[in-house]
């Protein structure tokens, strides 16, 4: 007979979900035109790195919100305007009544507005967490749509998976072949604005994305990308000189591709194995502590 403790700790277990907000990676990001309405068509390759936020939901008496985490500060001030609630809010109107009050725990650990999809992430795995504690699903399209109102990265970020996206980032299609990759993620913890980068941008109307790797293995997909672009490293560079002086830094320390993700400030090497990232991330905190430095391994296509 299960006893009253086992009995409370059996409830709350099963009223409690956890899901991991994995850094997003755009290892090519190409911009191929600009919509009437002002959005940027783009063409991009992204990957989903093992290392990201933690966001835990609960059964509660009332809606509650709270943050740890490295980070976890920068966002205190956000408590109208952040994505994870953004989303509970969004999701609770597609539910209804059944959406019951939840308390919602975001550990912090990606850097805030660095292009690695933070938000975006953290929005996905709402959208997802939420859905298991409140025992629902919605069709694929109506998950697509809720996501895209939250913001042009989520519908990839809820798939987290590789993939390519063209469009706005709301045309998303698989890569199984995609390996994965041991890499390095370095930020100098300075902002770089997004609207202002695109500004910078001397043309819009660049080539598209075209991957076409000889055969599946690593060295073959480390060629295809080094192939490709980040149309918007240029411009960030000019706006936040440490990138630049982070590739050089991760290149000095044995990386075999170093690009910048996303619109910046976040640039990420990939290394031969996870000893050799593990062994540049701490060398490189040790020079600059100041700065964020973070070995991690991404998901591959067919996992």
């Amino acid at each position: 007979m299960m006893s009253s403790e086992n009995r409370s700790q059996f409830s709350v277990s099963c009223s409690s979900v956890s899901e991991k907000a994995r850094a997003k990676i755009n290892l090519a990001l190409h911009v191929t035109g600009q919509r009437p309405d002002g959005y940027h068509l783009l063409d991009m390759l992204v990957t989903f790195a093992d290392h990201g936020d933690r966001l835990d939901f609960m059964r509660s008496p009332a809606d509650a919100f709270t943050l740890s985490g490295r980070f976890g500060e920068v966002l205190a001030g956000d408590g109208g305007t952040n994505l994870v609630l953004k989303a509970r809010d969004l999701l609770r109107g597609a539910i209804g009544p059944l959406a019951f009050p939840v308390s919602i725990h975001l550990e912090k650990n990606l850097p805030v507005a660095s292009g690695i999809g933070g938000g975006s992430a953290d929005a996905a795995a709402t959208l997802r967490g939420l859905m298991r504690l409140w025992g629902t699903t919605l069709s694929a399209e109506t998950l697509a749509a809720l996501a895209l109102k939250l913001g042009a990265d989520v519908p990839m970020c809820l798939e987290s998976r590789p993939l390519i996206a063209r469009g706005i980032g709301e045309e998303l299609e698989p890569v199984p072949e995609l390996p994965a990759f041991a890499m390095v993620l370095a930020n100098p913890l300075k902002g770089v604005s997004t609207p202002e980068v695109f500004r910078r941008l001397a043309t819009k109307n660049n080539p598209a994305l075209s991957l076409t790797p000889s055969r599946p293995q690593a060295a073959d997909w480390l060629a295809a990308i080094a192939a490709t672009r980040n149309d918007l490293e240029p411009p960030a560079r000019e706006l936040v000189p440490e990138i630049a002086a982070m590739a050089a830094m991760l290149q000095a320390r044995g990386a075999l591709l170093t690009r910048m993700s996303g619109s910046g400030a976040t640039c990420f090497g990939i290394f031969a194995s996870m000893t050799s990232a593990e062994d540049a991330a701490a060398a490189l905190h040790d020079a600059r502590s100041d700065w964020y430095f973070q070995a991690t391994e991404t998901v591959s296509g067919g996992a």
